[in-house]
C-alpha cells in the first residue's frame, strides 16, 4: 500500500533529575554538597533514508517518545544522556507542526536530518545550588519536560518529469519501456492507483527520474477522483510531459483533453503552469490519429510542439527522450514554500506591555487556575518532596508576580489554586 500522508506524534524526553547528596567521607569534615546533574533527555530526529519509498511505517507506528536522561548521582557525577530517537524517512517528505501550521522541516537528500522534538535538559544537583549564604542546600530540579509535537508528514515524490493525462492514455506503458519499472497496465480506469518511478537513460551518458502518477480527470483539483490525492506529487518535477490519446478511441476529444488536464493543473496552485510543458500524441499506431494529430495541431497552433510517438512500437519514443533531457538541463527549481526574504536587520524599540508568564482564569468549580509555559515548565521542574524546593517554587511564584495577580482576582486566605491537575491552598 501507498501511504503519502499520516499524522504522528512525537515527544522528547525528559531531563534526568539533579540529586541532592552530601560528601560523607573520612577525614572529610562538613563536605558539602555533592549531587550531580541529570542528564538531558532524547531527541527526536527524523532522517533521510533513500531506501524508503512510502510513509507505509508510519500507518501503525504513530507515536515516538525520547528516552528520558539519567538521573544524577551522588559524588557529582552527572546523569548519562539518553540516545536520540532516529526515525527514518523517504526522501521527499515534508514535516509541518499540525497546530501552527508552520514547515518545520522538507527533507529530500539522503541522511538529512530534522530535530522535530528536543529533549528536555537535566535538572541541576544540590552543588550547583550553593552559596554563602547557604553551603549545604537541601533542594534539586527535576528534569526539564521535552518538547512534544503532532506532526504531519507529507510525501511528495522526487522525480525530474512527471507524465500527467486522463487516465489509460499510456503513461504507465511509456514508463515501462524507457525504463525499469514495471508499473501495473490493464485496460481499465485508474489501473495506476500509486505514483511509479523509473530512472531513464538516454544513452547519450544523461539520465533523469520520471514519474508516472494516476490519471487526472475533470475536478481532480478538488477532489473528484484520484487526481487531488496524488496532484501533490507533480509540485516538485521541473518538467510535465503532457500526454494525450490521439487515438480518441474512448469516445473523447484530445483537444479537449489538452485544455482540461491544463485547467486541472493551474487549479491547483503551486506555480504548475510556469512548468516547462512537453506534449506529447501518443497512440499514434491507431487509426484515425494521424486525422486527430492533425487537428489537434489546428487548435494548439504552431508555438506548441508537439512529439507524436506510439508507446507499443517505440517510434518517435528516443527523440521525445532527448527532448526532455535537452529540457532539463535548463528548466529552473521550483521550490515549494515561499523562501524567507531578505531583510534589512534594525531593532526598534517600543513601550509596549512584555507578555504575561502566566494566566489566571477561574474553574466552573470556583478554583483558581493558573496556566503559562513557563510557569508549568517551573512546576514539573520542581521536586515537591523537598520543603526547600517548594519554598524555592514559592519564592520563584511571588517574583513573577502571581501571588499579587491572584490577590487582584480576589483570592483570599485559604482558596484552592490549582496547577494543571495540582491543588494548593492560598495563603496570605
Amino acid at each position: 500500500m501507498f501511504v503519502d500522508k499520516v499524522k504522528v506524534y512525537a515527544k522528547g524526553g525528559d531531563g534526568g533529575n539533579g540529586m541532592v547528596a552530601y560528601r560523607r567521607e573520612k577525614y572529610v569534615p562538613d563536605g558539602g554538597p555533592a549531587g550531580g546533574d541529570g542528564g538531558r533527555g532524547a531527541s527526536v530526529i527524523l532522517e533521510v533514508d533513500e531506501g524508503l519509498r512510502t510513509l507505509m511505517d508510519f500507518r501503525y507506528n504513530k507515536h515516538f517518545k525520547g528516552k528520558r536522561g539519567e538521573h544524577g548521582m551522588s559524588k557529582n557525577m552527572h546523569g548519562k544522556k539518553a540516545e536520540d530517537l532516529v526515525v527514518k524517512v523517504p526522501p521527499g517528505t515534508m514535516v509541518t507542526d499540525e497546530e501552527t501550521g508552520a514547515l518545520l522541516a522538507d527533507l529530500t537528500t539522503h541522511g538529512q536530518r530534522a530535530v522535530v522534538a528536543k529533549g528536555g535538559r537535566g535538572g541541576r544537583g544540590n552543588v550547583r545550588f550553593a552559596t554563602p549564604a547557604n553551603p549545604a542546600p537541601d533542594h534539586a530540579e527535576n528534569g526539564e519536560p521535552g518538547e512534544e509535537r503532532n506532526l504531519l508528514l507529507e510525501l511528495k515524490v522526487l522525480a525530474d518529469v512527471g507524465l500527467v493525462g486522463f487516465p489509460s492514455v499510456g503513461k504507465s506503458t511509456l514508463l515501462s519501456i524507457v525504463s525499469a519499472a514495471k508499473p501495473k497496465i490493464a485496460e481499465y480506469h485508474f489501473t495506476t492507483i500509486t505514483p511509479n518511478l523509473g530512472v531513464v537513460d538516454t544513452q547519450d551518458g544523461r539520465s533523469f527520474v520520471m514519474a508516472d502518477l494516476p490519471g487526472l480527470i475533470e475536478g481532480a483539483h478538488e477532489g473528484v477522483g484520484l487526481g487531488h490525492q496524488f496532484l501533490r506529487h507533480i509540485e516538485r518535477t521541473r518538467v510535465i510531459v503532457h500526454i494525450v490519446d490521439m487515438s480518441a478511441m474512448e469516445g473523447r476529444d484530445p483537444v479537449e483533453d489538452y485544455h482540461k488536464i491544463n485547467e486541472e493543473l493551474s487549479q491547483y496552485n503551486y506555480r504548475l503552469t510556469e512548468r516547462p510543458q512537453l506534449v506529447v500524441a501518443n497512440k499514434m499506431d491507431m487509426p484515425e490519429a494521424n486525422e486527430n494529430l492533425k487537428r489537434f495541431k489546428e487548435a494548439l497552433g504552431e508555438e506548441t510542439k508537439i512529439f507524436p510517438v506510439s508507446a507499443i512500437t517505440k517510434d518517435g519514443v528516443r527523440e521525445l527522450m532527448l527532448a526532455i533531457a535537452d529540457e532539463l538541463e535548463h528548466a529552473p527549481e521550483f521550490p515549494l514554500h515561499d523562501s524567507e526574504e531578505q531583510v534589512e536587520g534594525r531593532v526598534l524599540y517600543k513601550h509596549e506591555l512584555p507578555i504575561e508568564p502566566f494566566t489566571i482564569t477561574r474553574g466552573d468549580d470556583g478554583v483558581f487556575e493558573l496556566s503559562g509555559a513557563e510557569l508549568e515548565r517551573a512546576f514539573k521542574m520542581t521536586d515537591f518532596a523537598r520543603e526547600e524546593s517548594v519554598r524555592r517554587f514559592a519564592r520563584r511564584m511571588r517574583k513573577m508576580g502571581v501571588d499579587e495577580a491572584l490577590r487582584k482576582r480576589g483570592a483570599k486566605d485559604g482558596d484552592l489554586v490549582r496547577i494543571m491537575k495540582f491543588e494548593f491552598e492560598f495563603v496570605e
